[in-house]
């Protein structure tokens, strides 16, 4: 061989030689570039699953601070459903007339209408015709069993006297009552219901105790 023939060979396969070198160099940048890359998205994965952990911790913390703060509402200082709101009281009334009255039971035989002051208002006395607004606890005269009181839904009662609208002891036993009185009304069973009633009405002699708040 030639020493111009060698020479071409030579050259010729150091061309051959860069070329490989290149291309492996190539393969490497490329692999170099896709590791690159992959490693990029893992961490751009790695920072949204961050920002989201951090985002629901807060929002339930938020939720768990809501739950746990007291109400600003008209709620946070509303006396309970089965609390009776106190009654508008007239003016210069006694406190006691705030508060429901415990009726105990009658003692003997009940002959007559009874009306026993507890309370003496200092308002007018009630006349026939006005309607009065009162407060009242109605129990059986013999054993003291609440069947009837307008404390239990929370509103005075309002109801007409001397006019035949409520039983004959209220009519006869009322009028003449100070405004701001409490009494207490032992009435026989013919002026109440009777002693056998329909409609579930209570039967024989009955125990009111009847506060007067108003009467117009």
């Amino acid at each position: 061989m030639s020493e111009r023939t060698q020479n071409r060979s030579q050259k010729s396969e150091r061309r051959l030689a860069a070329q490989l070198a290149a291309q492996k160099a190539a393969e490497a940048k490329r692999r170099r570039q896709a590791w690159a890359g992959g490693l990029a998205g893992v961490a751009v994965v790695a920072v949204l699953i961050t920002v989201f952990v951090t985002i629901g911790r807060n929002s339930d913390g938020d939720k768990d601070q809501t739950a746990g703060a007291p109400s600003a509402g008209p709620s946070a200082s509303a006396p309970a459903a089965d609390t009776p709101p106190a009654p508008q009281l007239p003016e210069g009334a006694d406190p006691a007339l705030g508060s429901k009255p415990t009726v105990a039971a009658g003692k003997g035989e009940l002959k007559k209408l009874t009306v026993t002051p507890l309370i003496k208002g200092k308002g007018p006395a009630v006349q026939k015709g006005q309607t009065i607004t009162t407060n009242y606890v109605g129990v059986f005269y013999k054993d003291g069993k609440e069947f009837d009181s307008s404390w239990n839904g929370g509103q005075p009662a309002s109801l007409a006297i001397g006019v035949g609208q409520v039983i004959p002891g209220w009519d006869q036993g009322l009028v003449g009552v100070t405004v701001g009185s409490r009494v207490q009304l032992d009435i026989p069973a013919e002026l109440a219901y009777g002693t056998n009633p329909s409609g579930g009405r209570p039967a024989g002699p009955l125990r009111f105790v009847v506060d007067v708040l108003a009467a117009q």
